[in-house]
């Protein structure tokens, strides 16, 4: 599909105006749509790039989750809280993995109701093989130096600590 063409002006700069005018000035609504949008060209650009792989970016996320296990396996519910999704998603994740002969699946036998998903030796060359592409485009981030990379994630910081990813302490 090609990309459409750019507009003269920015858009989110303009509703901030229009808002101003409206409603007073509530910098945080110019904020939120920046990020919403960020996160749309990033998911874009990363998606294509994991997409010869048979990957979306959740899935490459879970491959790179099984990599840093000890064992190369997780419990599923494990892989939900680490990435922080519904068990559900997990599932579908973990079920088109499996389908791909990325991750393998089995009982998890220290819980009787549990599934353990790992990850087989053509799911470590693919995710190998996708991250030096991810890493060869810098994420997506490649407007942004080291140090704005540091200070972009310093900032969301505390959006997360308030949503409770995860104890400060």
């Amino acid at each position: 599909m090609p990309k459409p063409l750019s507009l003269s002006f920015d858009p989110i700069a303009r509703a901030d105006e229009l808002w101003k005018q409206r409603w007073g000035s509530v910098p945080a609504m110019a904020a939120i749509t920046s990020i919403m949008r960020a996160h749309q060209i990033l998911l874009a650009e990363v998606d294509a790039v994991v997409k010869p792989y048979g990957l979306t970016f959740a899935r490459y996320e879970a491959l790179v989750l099984l990599t840093f296990s000890r064992r190369g396996e997780l419990p599923m519910s494990k892989i939900g809280e680490r990435l922080m999704v519904h068990p559900t998603s997990v599932t579908n994740t973990v079920d088109r993995l499996q389908r791909a002969g990325l991750v393998a699946k089995r009982p998890n036998p220290h819980d009787g109701r549990g599934t353990l998903a790992s990850i087989t030796d053509r799911g470590r060359e693919v995710c190998d093989a996708a991250t030096r592409d991810l890493m060869a485009m810098d994420f997506g981030l490649a407007a942004y130096d080291d140090e704005e990379c540091s200070e972009i994630f310093a900032l969301l910081r505390p959006l997360r600590i308030a949503a409770r990813d995860f104890d400060e302490a």
